[in-house]
């Protein structure tokens, strides 16, 4: 058997499948480090979702144009994300998207965002839930109306999305691709120049650097709208995946050792059978 691994064919497939372990190791752990982290964003979720509704100027700060903070505990890090906050304002109507190809519970819709106006006069958006679509792609679909007056909401602070710099020009009015919070502000101060609409963001007005994923209001927002569930962060298939990896690896070990005893097994019996024949009987 140790001169059969001598040879060149099997040297090269020792070699191939020693890389495939190694390989399939990696992966196993990559795949076992996504699901710690999930393990851990899931725990932090449960974690800050348990506290009380907290004012938002006591959690988050808003920036002006330049991006300098101007109030409240800071700018948005690792330990204010899914924070539950409260804020009262007004809702400015002519701020409000439609967040594109925001499917839920296996339906395509949109998430609609809305500006509100907070009684500090800073900025914060509003995810205000979720609306089925109701026509193709190319069609311009009519958002649910914020309740007037004065508001007050209550959710869970997110980080804002980051989408193209500028949007594509096909889409139906009033559609946008991320709930990007700069791009909005830009895109309401440009359509406020041209006289197009109000602008959300005041003409440089602080705006807070997260947007609030809607849990509650005060008045009601509109039966039209699915409150947004919580995030079902699921490590289960990940673990699978670094378990699937590593019987990967446990495969080749297995087919190696396989291979190597059967062909190790048919020389002995090729030599055995070439021993037993015997030399050739002498000619004539």
């Amino acid at each position: 058997m140790l001169a059969l691994l001598r040879t060149r064919r099997w040297l090269g497939f020792t070699v191939t499948v020693l890389l495939a372990i190694v390989a399939f190791g990696l992966l196993s752990r990559w795949q076992w480090s996504r699901a710690e982290a999930k393990r851990a964003e899931r725990a932090a979720v449960v974690d800050r979702s348990a506290h009380g509704a907290t004012p938002i100027d006591q959690v988050l700060a808003a920036t002006d144009a330049s991006g300098t903070a101007v109030t409240g505990a800071g700018e948005l890090g690792a330990d204010v994300e899914w924070r539950s906050v409260t804020a009262t304002g007004r809702y400015e109507p002519a701020s409000t998207v439609l967040v594109r190809k925001r499917p839920l519970n296996g339906a395509n819709g949109f998430w609609v965002a809305t500006a509100l106006r907070t009684d500090t006069g800073r900025l914060l958006w509003i995810n205000r839930g979720w609306i089925p679509a109701t026509a193709d792609a190319t069609a311009v679909q009519r958002a649910p109306d914020p309740p007037a007056g004065l508001v007050t909401v209550t959710g869970r602070l997110r980080a804002p999305q980051s989408g193209p710099s500028a949007q594509p020009r096909d889409l139906p009015a009033g559609q946008v691709t991320d709930l990007d919070i700069a791009m909005l502000s830009r895109r309401d101060d440009a359509a406020a120049d041209n006289g197009t609409t109000a602008s959300a963001s005041g003409g440089g007005s602080p705006v807070y650097p997260a947007y609030l994923e809607l849990t509650g209001s005060d008045p009601a927002d509109s039966a039209a709208l699915t409150v947004l569930p919580p995030p079902d962060i699921d490590d289960t298939r990940n673990l699978s995946y670094a378990v699937q990896w590593i019987l990967f690896a446990l495969v080749a070990v297995v087919g190696w050792g396989f291979f190597l005893r059967r062909e190790a097994r048919e020389d002995a019996r090729a030599g055995a059978q070439h021993t037993s024949s015997g030399p050739p009987p002498p000619a004539g």
